[in-house]
């Protein structure tokens, strides 16, 4: 059930990342999205974790339900910024009792007001360290930034401490969200040329109304290309028109990544079932 594995023996697989319930009155209505995406047959699905372990409880159960009664390998995201030792090796014995083997680890974002101390982690590499000595069995993915991470000073510093988290122990990588292909050939010729050789994985999200994208480029600091910017100018005040453009737009940035040798993307669905069968639906025969 690794998915470096799994990925490795497909011509060509999409997955999806759906997010837990943020209280326990959202459970019934997440958990029945999950399981509408995992019917699609996706090659694997992650879990999100909450900063703070605001959601990290759901994501364990949320994993192993789809794992265990959809039948489909299921990656549980691992954030540590917040976390103490022994609060990850509590989360790992968690994930492997769940029947979890595949771990999408983080540094996460930095609460406001939250003050690091000594005993905490601060920087990604520290947890998949701590991973590869307390659990190795696990299969370890790492996120990379195409558009480069908002804390970097630049985009080469950015790619050597990639580097050294692969080296780590990481056995793929899953991108940031981008919308311009270009820029991600780009950036995957320089880790390439870093010696980053392991598979890496497209982010892609389907942005299917205006106001998700603002909120989008706000977390993200991802760049918008001029394309992408007119489809926004011309349908976003247009739910109807803005969504089947969002989810054209995805599409044809996926099927240009097969066609230039990428095997693997992972879609965000942000746990809206239609938009996420609509993408499998648009590439049903490729990746059959």
């Amino acid at each position: 059930m690794k998915i470096s594995d799994i990925v490795e023996a497909k011509p060509y697989s999409v997955s999806f990342e759906v997010f837990p319930p943020k209280t326990e009155d959202a459970r019934e209505g997440v958990t029945k999205a999950a399981r509408e995406i995992a019917a699609l047959h996706p090659a694997f699905m992650s879990v999100t974790y909450g900063a703070g372990g605001g959601t990290s409880e759901y994501t364990a159960e949320i994993a192993h339900d789809l794992q265990e009664h959809c039948g489909v390998p299921m990656m549980a995201h691992l954030t540590c910024i917040t976390s103490t030792h022994e609060h990850i090796r509590e989360q790992l014995d968690l994930l492997k009792s769940k029947g979890v083997e595949n771990i999408l680890a983080l540094r996460g974002d930095i609460p406001e007001g939250f003050e690091l101390r000594e005993q905490n982690y601060h920087h990604a590499i520290e947890l998949v360290r701590d991973i590869k000595a307390y659990a190795p069995e696990f299969c370890i993915a790492g996120a990379c930034y195409p558009d480069t991470h908002p804390d970097a000073p630049s985009q080469k510093e950015d790619i050597r401490h990639l580097k050294e988290k692969v080296d780590a122990g990481m056995d793929f990588l899953i991108t940031q969200m981008f919308f311009d292909n270009p820029v991600f050939y780009s950036y995957m010729y320089k880790l390439r040329e870093a010696g980053i050789t392991v598979p890496v994985h497209p982010g892609i999200m389907p942005i299917v109304n205006a106001k998700q994208m603002k909120r989008t480029l706000k977390l993200s600091g991802t760049t918008l290309p001029e394309r992408f910017r007119r489809i926004l100018d011309t349908f976003g005040e247009t739910p109807e028109a803005m969504r089947q453009a969002g989810i054209a737009y995805a599409t044809d940035q996926i099927i240009d990544l097969f066609a230039n040798g990428i095997r693997s993307v992972h879609v965000y669905s942000m746990n809206v079932p239609s938009v996420a069968k609509a993408i499998m639906e648009n590439v049903s025969q490729i990746i059959s």
